[in-house]
């Protein structure tokens, strides 16, 4: 019925006339329009590595084939095979997020968002979180620090500057009520200039003397070191554990290359609140989720084979001879320039790239009508494809499109 409105719509818009192809195609066309899903694959030839438009962390070979091996059926997600008993999703990924990041415990839910929510609620809930001023951010879609803390039933408490906060800060907003402080890595945004902010190693050691607790959320999820690939300036998973904080948050998609999830490493008596508190139940991540997560961690016991499988990593590190070579293969004309990582993580960073470039800006609508949609830049009057995100085996694709 919806496909029959729309070409009857379609006609009175062109005075009532009757549809050139006929009723009966032109009813056809509008039902083959309807059936195509909204979710749809695309080929992501920007250059933004994390694009969040774009779906973000495109997931390596074997977490693709984990995913779909629970889909398929039935899947252990709560049952203990050894004992033949109930068990726990929250089993699953621990162990794999022990050994790699060096914390006594892990839990894994929906996103980071979820993750930052959860701890604020299982460690200062009805109580005061501390916070820097300067760390209150947005990240992305209008959602904000202060919204999620205040979400979560603690109270929030601003101190320092939006340029400049210092340890006396934290200690002159402390008060019966104090119950956690807040650390928020700005992965998104530089602050320069006349600017000083409390370390979250000495954080976490004022918040135990005081009896407090300490929660550091670290956004994107960096598990393996890039400086030498020249990205620099994003802490580590390891080396956020090893401040002592008692509770580290941060993405399983974006710079850790898995699936949309957020992760909670930590001490045994910080994770144990978490598992406890009810809105675990409502963050809880689900089995595709979890298979594929996973799979990706698994990879990172190999770092060279990491780099190598997991395509974020891959596209951040690859070799631009390599690059080069994809986007002479495109045709056009070859121009030197510059990628970005995306996903609010190294903000700043540039990485040196290879486009091709086409002077009809037309074209770009051309390529998003294709199967599958090639998303491109447009810049001016041209239109670049960045070939460091155009994968291998897109090529012939993307080639095909831009001759058809």
């Amino acid at each position: 019925m919806k496909a029959a409105r729309e070409t009857v719509d379609a006609a009175r818009v062109n005075g009532g006339a009757t549809p050139a192809e006929g009723w009966d195609a032109a009813v056809e066309a509008a039902v083959a329009r309807l059936a195509v899903p909204s979710l749809a694959p695309v080929i992501n030839a920007t250059g933004v590595v994390l694009h969040t438009n774009l779906g973000r962390a495109p997931l390596a070979g074997t977490a693709i084939a984990a995913l779909t091996g629970v889909a398929r059926g039935y899947a252990a997600l709560e049952y203990d095979l050894g004992r033949g008993t109930r068990g726990s999703r929250h089993a699953h990924c621990r162990d794999l997020l022990v050994e790699l990041t060096g914390a006594a415990d892990a839990l894994v839910v929906n996103n980071a968002a979820g993750a930052v929510l959860l701890a604020l609620s299982a460690l200062a809930r009805g109580g005061e979180a501390i916070v820097s001023r300067g760390e209150l951010v947005e990240i992305g879609g209008s959602f904000r620090i202060p919204d999620i803390m205040a979400r979560s039933g603690a109270r929030v408490v601003e101190v320092g500057t939006t340029n400049r906060t210092h340890p006396n800060d934290y200690d002159r907003a402390l008060t019966a009520d104090s119950r956690l402080l807040l650390k928020v890595h700005r992965s998104n945004f530089q602050v320069t200039g006349f600017t000083a902010d409390v370390a979250v190693v000495e954080l976490a050691e004022m918040a135990h003397a005081r009896g407090l607790s300490c929660l550091y959320d670290l956004g994107s999820g960096l598990l393996v070191d890039l400086s030498k690939w020249g990205l620099t300036g994003e802490p580590t998973v390891p080396e956020a554990v090893a401040t002592r904080a008692d509770l580290v948050a941060f993405s399983g998609d974006k710079l850790l290359g898995g699936p949309q999830a957020g992760i909670l490493v930590g001490s045994e008596q910080a994770i144990a609140a978490c598992r406890a508190d009810p809105i675990a139940r409502a963050v809880r991540a689900d089995k595709l989720t979890l298979a594929a997560l996973e799979a990706t961690l698994a990879l990172y016991r190999e770092p060279e084979r990491a780099r190598k499988e997991i395509p974020v990593l891959r596209m951040l590190t690859e070799d631009l001879t390599t690059i080069r070579a994809r986007a002479r293969a495109l045709g056009g004309e070859l121009i030197e320039g510059d990628s970005e990582v995306g996903g609010g993580s190294f903000p700043g960073a540039k990485l040196k790239t290879w486009l091709a470039g086409f002077p009809d800006q037309r074209l770009a609508e051309k390529l998003r009508a294709n199967d599958p949609p090639i998303i491109a830049r447009v810049a001016g009057s041209r239109v670049l494809l960045d070939a460091r995100t155009i994968f291998p085996e897109q090529v012939d694709t993307v080639v095909a499109a831009l001759r058809g």
